[in-house]
């Protein structure tokens, strides 16, 4: 079988040195980190209640790449995203509220109870929308960033995509059409190696992907995927580019999901990857790891992060009772937003 080793540097390079960032800004990566790991704990928890009316996508494991990244954005800049939505519509500060309304088929849910996980969005916080088609905010978004530059406005799109949405025509089309015109968008690339239960290695050749898309002649960089300060820079980096005229840049972060492709727990006893991959990928955990990191540095310890806790979870709990209380949809409202009928 298959196996995908962690290959990234954990947080080496800061070790030993004099922090470039505010501690508050470094305390607040890892809040909102571990709000994201226990929101998305206590869908797990509650999903076989069958009061959540939709698929849902967990980012168990890749709440790195969604903060790290949300952490180098403007609220205006756009965010587009793929199915797995949570992480980044929390990240960028989407309501928790509205979310999961929307996942409990509310009428006052994010997108009005029309489009469940998988389609989120939040204009106010600059979370264009999401897509459950494979690559189909793409082109969305490179065209975000047409728009941005044919109207001079300072906005920079981000567009996450998955290692699957590489194999996808309009990827390449997208990233051709963002050198061409050099685009301020960033192609964000989460690789977590499956494609549902289909490993890379059965879908493409052996390769890096940041360097087949660097083929189409943009800005391209690998990146630690579980290491959120290293996500930040990379991004950081990405909107400056962007923003100077610099053009559009691709970013690949190696990742894990530590739950199934959908739905709740771990489906890796079905044999499509090794439960040993899985567990490997577990002992550096995005949250635990950085949270180590800011225990070495002395700039956390248990007694705030349990605070954290109680406080996030009050927060969570409150926002299920306000989405269980919500009205449910009406008959008459069937046809709002439809054209024809």
């Amino acid at each position: 079988m298959i196996k995908y080793h962690y290959t990234g540097t954990e947080y080496q390079k800061w070790l030993g040195t004099d922090l470039p960032y505010e501690r508050d800004f470094l305390i607040g990566l890892f809040r909102s980190m571990l709000r994201i790991r226990l929101i998305e704990e206590e869908i797990e928890r509650r999903y076989h209640e069958d009061q959540m009316k939709t698929p849902i996508h967990l980012v168990i494991g890749q709440e790195a790449t969604s903060v790290g990244c949300c952490a180098a954005l403007r609220r205006e800049d756009l965010l587009y995203s793929s199915h797995r939505t949570h992480g980044n519509y929390l990240a960028k500060g989407g309501d928790l509220k509205a979310m999961l309304c929307e996942m409990h088929c509310r009428v006052n849910g994010c997108a009005g109870s029309r489009g469940g996980s998988m389609h989120l969005i939040d204009k106010s916080v600059g979370m264009a929308g999401t897509s459950a088609i494979v690559g189909g905010a793409m082109p969305i978004a490179a065209g975000a960033a047409l728009a941005a530059q044919i109207q001079g406005v300072d906005r920079v799109s981000v567009v996450f995509i998955g290692d699957a949405t590489t194999e996808e025509g309009v990827a390449s089309e997208s990233l051709n059409f963002a050198a061409l015109k050099k685009l301020p968008v960033i192609f964000f690339c989460e690789n977590n190696f499956y494609s549902v239960q289909s490993p890379l290695a059965t879908r493409q050749p052996p390769r890096e992907i940041y360097k087949w898309a660097a083929g189409y002649g943009i800005a391209s960089v690998q990146v630690d995927g579980t290491n959120v300060l290293a996500v930040y820079e990379a991004v950081h980096e990405a909107v400056e580019r962007a923003r100077e005229g610099g053009g559009a840049t691709f970013i690949e972060a190696p990742v894990y999901r530590f739950r199934a492709h959908g739905g709740a727990g771990d489906d890796s006893h079905t044999g499509y990857r090794d439960t040993a991959e899985r567990e490997g990928w577990e002992k550096v955990c995005p949250v635990e790891t950085y949270f180590r990191f800011l225990m070495n540095a002395g700039l956390i310890n248990g007694t705030l992060r349990e605070q954290m806790h109680a406080e996030i979870m009050q927060e969570v709990l409150e926002a299920f009772d306000y989405a269980l209380a919500s009205p449910n949809p009406e008959k008459k409202d069937l046809y709002t937003h439809v054209y024809s009928n």
